[in-house]
């Protein structure tokens, strides 16, 4: 049976049966790996992983038994600490834990230390970081990587400086943790040094970088961003339209309107079509910050090649739980404007189940970007509508054609 079957039925027995007795190391890092996910504390699964981590062969294998052991909980750590260190961690006040935690920071061997970094990554307590910040010179990556990570769980920016430094670490996985743990403290200075990280030569280092980006508070992520949408990787793409939409929806107010006029500017110069990941969010997104501002820049972005399938996007819409979203779908459409909008919305007008709050947004589109074939529908729906808001929408949108015939 595959380790993705036993994920899936979470099955402890058979798991530990891999890693234990499988000869590829690989498989044995995994079993560790799922082992992390799908153990709670069971005694049995304490007992390899803390065996695993002290004796197995492979680096791999131990790493990944010791990321295991975090993920289970504090117990589960700390007794591999105590086990490998004899250093005592049952005093309940976690500064004494976190005293001995630091102190086992520069125990002789990397897999303490690493068992270290991880229990104080859980404890995040600030007065831990100046170790921590120490330790993002340990000689060891794999050790570097789980301080970067505990100080971006602390999350406090005095980590910045020094984790910025390590995204030029050698070891990409100690670059991806930095970006992550920058992304993570979340200020300005924090996430200023992942703007030349989109260019890294290692994805996930670009794809930590990309999406930390969203959160930044000014225009010069807009340019960098736009850049990661040509990135080889798909899943750098999209995350580059995402964070574009949450630099949209995060923006100051006193800099909204310049960064949304930058982005599309940025984004008519560049060439490169959005169109997809922005249909992708307005129609699946739960996030209505996330659906607004995708259906905002539909409207100024949308292509000859994608436009159809931005007019059905923007279209469904219109009928939107979240009225901003709704009303910013609509003003997309007037900016499309064009025969496939008209036809569009005139469907939608014919659909006996769409609501009328749908429909008056339709509407108002079609008062402004309608023709003939809109004004005769238009005189149709209000002989037929018994909805105020609708008739209302219908006279302004008629007055705005040229009146009733």
């Amino acid at each position: 049976m595959s380790l993705y079957q036993l994920e899936k039925e979470q099955d402890v027995d058979s798991l530990l049966d891999h890693l234990k007795l499988s000869d590829s190391p690989s498989i044995r890092t995994r079993a560790a790996e799922i082992l992390g996910d799908v153990v709670d504390d069971e005694p049995q699964a304490v007992d390899a992983l803390v065996a695993a981590a002290k004796t197995d062969d492979d680096e791999d294998v131990r790493g990944a038994a010791i990321d295991a052991l975090g993920s289970i909980g504090p117990d589960a750590i700390e007794r591999l600490i105590a086990e490998m260190a004899g250093v005592d961690t049952d005093d309940g006040a976690d500064w004494v834990r976190a005293e001995a935690f630091v102190e086992t920071l520069t125990a002789d061997r990397p897999e303490l230390r690493m068992a270290a970094a991880n229990a104080l990554r859980r404890l995040a307590d600030p007065g831990t970081l100046p170790a921590l910040i120490d330790t993002l010179d340990d000689s060891e990556p794999r050790v570097r990587a789980r301080a970067a990570r505990a100080c971006g769980s602390v999350g406090d920016e005095r980590a910045a400086d020094a984790l910025a430094a390590r995204l030029e670490d050698p070891a990409s996985r100690v670059r991806r943790e930095a970006a992550d743990a920058l992304a993570a403290i979340g200020t300005d200075q924090a996430l200023t040094p992942l703007l030349d990280a989109v260019d890294d030569g290692n994805d996930e280092v670009r794809y930590a970088a990309v999406m930390a980006l969203g959160g930044y508070q000014g225009p010069e992520a807009i340019d960098p961003l736009v850049t990661a949408l040509d990135d080889d990787i798909d899943v750098v793409r999209r995350a580059a339209v995402f964070s574009i939409i949450e630099l949209l929806a995060t923006a100051p107010t006193e800099q909204s309107h310049r960064i949304r006029e930058t982005v599309v500017d940025r984004l008519e110069s560049a060439g490169r079509s959005v169109v997809d990941p922005l249909v992708e969010l307005l129609t699946e997104s739960s996030q209505p910050r996330e659906r607004r501002n995708a259906a905002w820049l539909l409207g100024r972005v949308a292509d000859e090649t994608g436009r159809a399938e931005a007019v059905d996007a923007l279209v469904d819409a219109l009928g939107a739980d979240d009225g901003t979203t709704a009303q910013f779908a609509a003003t997309s459409l007037v900016e499309l404007g064009g025969r496939s909008v008209e036809d569009a919305l005139l469907d939608l007008l014919e659909d006996g189940d769409v609501s009328d709050a749908a429909q008056s947004k339709a509407v108002f589109v079609l008062g402004k970007v309608g023709g003939e074939r809109a004004r005769t529908e238009l005189e149709a729906l209000l002989d037929r509508s018994d909805d105020e808001e609708v008739r209302k929408q219908v006279f302004s949108a008629l007055s705005k054609l040229g009146g009733r015939r």
